[in-house]
């Protein structure tokens, strides 16, 4: 039982390996292809068009999952289906991009004279460089593999995987040349803790009927109630003109009951922090998270046009599901 656990982990370890290797060996080809490529696809391509067989075509959606999500229209139609009516899909301004890893499939052999036809340009992401594919794109890109991770040389493995990750780099690389933003990416991203971390600000999370305040002139016993009945941990500390000119915590609170000795004379602004620490109502959330964070706090004073609005927890924003 030992020993087979020992050549699980070796073949593996292996399979990691040969990956490996091939998507360092993807350095390679980069070339001035690539550039022209990119150039191309963001100059003249309202879409791209993602097309494959077999595991190529699954890279395929992949493919067309990453361009969408990262400014580049995109959309993904089988080999297979094309030949049937889905070549209907390509319009005269897109690009068609094909995957393959030989290159000499007959569902590709039957494709590309097609495409070529009306007038598309194809982008090939090919093995082999002398294949019918690369040989009659208009751009190949090689994604040359000398074997697949797999014992036996025959399921697709290493191939797909350098597939992937050439789609990865031209994804990326119009993502940069769009200019497209941290803004751009929650437009299309609203769902989830990502979109979430991307769009929500303060504003969406605090609740303004929980605004604990209290005169700089309270009683402490008045002031420990306030911070109590509001459940957030603190009060503001306001001064006549109902101007913020302080904060005082549940923390403040223990460590005078530490100190010992009487606080029935003492008032709030005796034991205020007159620097409290505070955020703007349109900030984003995940700015306020990482300023509590930065200073070890659980709260926020939030402010509009330096006027006191409530106060922000650092478990409003947890619960929000942003971190």
């Amino acid at each position: 039982m030992q020993n087979f656990i020992c050549d699980i982990r070796d073949l593996a370890i292996k399979v990691i390996e040969k990956e490996a290797t091939a998507v360092f060996k993807l350095r390679e080809f980069i070339d001035q292809t690539f550039v022209e490529t990119v150039e191309f696809i963001y100059r003249h391509a309202d879409r791209v068009v993602v097309t494959g067989i077999g595991k190529s075509a699954l890279i395929a959606t992949k493919m067309v999952a990453t361009f969408n999500s990262t400014g580049t229209p995109a959309l993904f139609m089988h080999a297979a289906d094309a030949i049937h009516g889905d070549l209907g899909m390509i319009q005269p301004s897109d690009v068609v991009i094909c995957l393959s890893k030989s290159g000499d499939t007959a569902e590709v052999k039957v494709l590309v004279p097609l495409i070529k036809t009306m007038g598309n340009k194809i982008i090939a992401i090919v093995s082999n460089p002398d294949s019918y594919l690369a040989r009659q794109a208009d751009y190949t890109l090689l994604a040359t593999v000398d074997a697949e991770a797999c014992p036996n040389n025959l399921a697709p493995t290493t191939s797909t995987t350098t597939q992937l990750v050439m789609g990865d780099a031209l994804a990326v690389c119009l993502l940069q040349r769009r200019g497209f933003s941290e803004h751009d990416f929650a437009r299309v991203h609203p769902g989830g803790a990502l979109g979430k971390k991307l769009y929500t600000r303060v504003s969406d999370i605090i609740d303004p009927t929980r605004a604990p305040s209290v005169h700089r002139d309270e009683t402490i016993q008045k002031t420990i109630f306030t911070i109590s009945a509001n459940r957030l941990g603190a009060t503001a500390v306001m001064d006549d003109t109902q101007k913020l000119c302080g904060i005082i915590t549940d923390g403040d609170i223990r460590r005078m009951v530490e100190r010992g000795g009487s606080f029935e004379q003492l008032s709030a602004k005796d034991l205020m922090n007159n620097n409290p620490k505070t955020v703007d109502i349109n900030e984003m959330a995940i700015n306020a998270f990482r300023q509590m964070e930065e200073k070890s706090i659980t709260q926020l004073i939030v402010v509009k046009d330096n006027n006191y609005i409530g106060m922000i927890h650092i478990h409003d924003i947890m619960r929000e599901g942003i971190v």
